[in-house]
């Protein structure tokens, strides 16, 4: 079994509160429900990610029996609880969000509803898994928005915050519009596409570094990219017009050249004008080295001659904004909604359903926030994805989620799709409905305080 497959991938007070719900035969059904409180800072909107790892953790969840004799042996359980974990299996139903749909604040892009100790303790893993994808495909796809028009291809496993955060930032950063990955795993799993290019070690191990681009052109005479800055970045360029004429009387093109230092735009000049004049026209440049949309908005604009970009460890980590203020809450419980009133921390009751509004041209307009019977004409965003515990449907494949996400990037206003915060005037609406404040209201009055 994987780490990350394991039930007990989760925190302690889990299993203690699911514990004292056994003690007290607390096990009606619950709805909670997970949401982001606030939008971050530079962030107009997010992308809903991660929900095929949940569907999966879900229809896998179970204790092994060595699991059970390690929490046996902790003496923080009882027998008879340990026991009954044996055949604990999930049996609830789940409504999603779609993955890649744009989302605001205060919008539940997943609700579980299953009874009380199901939905308590799969909350770590649903929070671990739907908050990373979300936060690195609402990064990815602002780089998306600063290069339209340009190939971005994820590079960021080596730094990613441990093997899961590589592999799923390649599956999030691809969906939310990205050409590819070098993580072959991805490319294995999702059949995210694949690009490479070579390392400074391979250049370095050669004595001559026109042998190193000869060498690697022999091996792969249909897909080579040559990293040029490893010693001189324009005598690099004026190296390979001979060769490109040499290994042309073989049949084979230099694809492309790689910058990954120094000022990208100056040198992505000086070397499309050196192959230009020698005759390369053909050969693309591509550029890498800590780059976020910032960067690619100034190269763009600055019109550098570069055809398509590697990204790593500014978006796979979400540099500028590396977490969301996200939760997993408790909307409902035995056929009551119940409500959070901590300070700043407040939360709408009730099993809710978000219905996003467009014009007559398709762009969205307005959301709706208000409770999932309250029946709406405009589109419902929660949809029905798991029922009794087993999916209704086979996941989509992931390039079908790439496009759903691209086609749905291109309904928010152009407001929101600018880089830059969105004006007050701007700020895209989202309406919580009449029914939902009188609920509120009434479980204020209810609810202890």
């Amino acid at each position: 079994m994987r780490t990350t497959d394991s039930v007990l991938l989760t925190d302690l007070y889990q299993l203690s509160m699911l514990q004292a719900y056994h003690d007290q035969g607390m096990n009606d059904i619950a709805a909670f429900e997970f949401f982001v409180r606030k939008l971050p800072e530079c962030r107009n909107f997010l992308v809903a990610g991660g929900l095929e790892q949940v569907l999966d953790f879900l229809e896998g969840l179970h204790f092994t029996a060595d699991e059970l004799d390690w929490l046996t042996s902790l003496g923080r359980f009882g027998a008879e609880f340990v026991d009954s974990l044996a055949s604990l299996r999930f049996g609830g139903d789940v409504y999603a969000m779609p993955e890649g749909t744009p989302f605001f604040a205060d919008e539940p892009i997943l609700r579980v509803v299953a009874p009380m100790p199901q939905a308590q303790l799969v909350e770590t893993r649903i929070i671990n898994l739907l908050q990373f994808q979300t936060l690195v495909a609402s990064k990815a796809v602002r780089c998306v928005l600063a290069a339209p028009d340009k190939l971005l291809v994820d590079f960021g496993l080596r730094r990613a915050h441990g093997a899961e955060a590589g592999l799923l930032s390649a599956r999030a950063s691809f969906f939310a519009g990205f050409g590819g990955s070098s993580n072959m795993l991805a490319g294995k799993r999702w059949e995210v596409p694949l690009f490479g290019t070579m390392a400074h070690s391979f250049i370095q191990a050669h004595e001559d570094e026109k042998m190193a681009f000869e060498h690697f052109a022999r091996s792969h005479p249909r897909a080579n990219t040559m990293l040029i800055d490893t010693y001189d970045t324009e005598a690099a360029a004026h190296q390979l017009v001979p060769l490109a004429a040499r290994l042309a009387q073989d049949g084979i093109d230099i694809q492309a050249v790689r910058l990954d230092s120094g000022d990208l735009g100056e040198h992505a000049r000086r070397v499309r004008a050196i192959l230009d004049a020698g005759g390369l026209a053909n050969v693309k440049i591509f550029a890498s080295g800590n780059l976020d949309e910032y960067k690619l908005r100034d190269l763009i604009k600055a019109g550098a001659p570069i055809d398509g970009f590697g990204i790593g460890t500014r978006m796979n980590t979400s540099a500028d904004r590396p977490y969301l203020d996200c939760a997993y809450k408790l909307q409902e419980y035995a056929g009551q909604p119940r409500r959070k009133h901590s300070e700043g921390k407040a939360t709408w009751p009730g099993r809710k359903q978000v219905y996003r509004s467009l014009d007559a041209s398709g762009q969205c307009v307005a959301d709706l926030l208000t409770l999932a019977d309250d029946a709406h004409p405009d589109k419902p965003l929660l949809q029905p994805v798991m029922r009794n515990g087993c999916r209704l449907a086979p996941s989509p494949p992931l390039v079908a989620v790439r496009e759903y996400a691209m086609a749905e990037l291109m309904r928010l206003p152009a407001a929101l799709r600018s880089l830059d915060p969105t004006p007050a005037h701007s700020l895209y609406p989202v309406i919580v409905s009449a029914k939902l404040h009188d609920l509120a209201r009434s479980v204020d009055l209810r609810q202890p305080h």
